[in-house]
C-alpha cells in the first residue's frame, strides 16, 4: 500500500492541474504520480475538494434494533455482566458477542 498523502497537497496538485497545466507537469513538480494528479484534479472537479476517501467500510451497529430490549434489561438488573447479557442475546436468537454488547 502506497504512503498517504496531506490533504494540503492534494489540493495543490488538483489547482495547479485545473489552473491549466498538464498531469505530467504537475506531477513532476509535485513529486506524485500522474495517476495521482489525475484523479486528484478529478475528485476536486467533481466534489470541490481532493481530499482522500473514507477507507474502510461502514458496519450496521447489529444491535441498534434490540437496544430498548438490553437497556431494560441492565435496567432490571444493572450488575449483568457483558457475558451474560451476550448469553441471554443468544438465547433469544441474536448471535453476538460480549465485545459487540459492550
Amino acid at each position: 500500500m502506497g504512503r498517504h498523502y496531506s490533504n494540503d497537497l492534494r489540493e495543490r496538485v488538483a489547482a495547479a492541474v485545473l489552473s491549466g497545466r498538464s498531469c505530467r507537469e504537475v506531477a513532476a513538480l509535485f513529486s506524485v504520480s500522474i495517476a495521482s494528479a489525475v484523479k486528484w484534479s478529478q475528485r476536486l472537479r467533481q466534489t470541490g475538494s481532493a481530499a482522500a476517501k473514507p477507507q474502510g467500510r461502514q458496519q450496521a451497529r447489529s444491535l441498534a434494533p434490540h437496544q430498548a430490549w438490553i437497556l431494560g434489561r441492565l435496567g432490571e438488573q444493572p450488575d449483568l455482566t457483558m457475558r451474560a447479557l451476550a448469553q441471554e442475546l443468544g438465547e433469544r436468537g441474536i448471535v453476538t458477542s460480549e465485545v459487540s454488547v459492550a
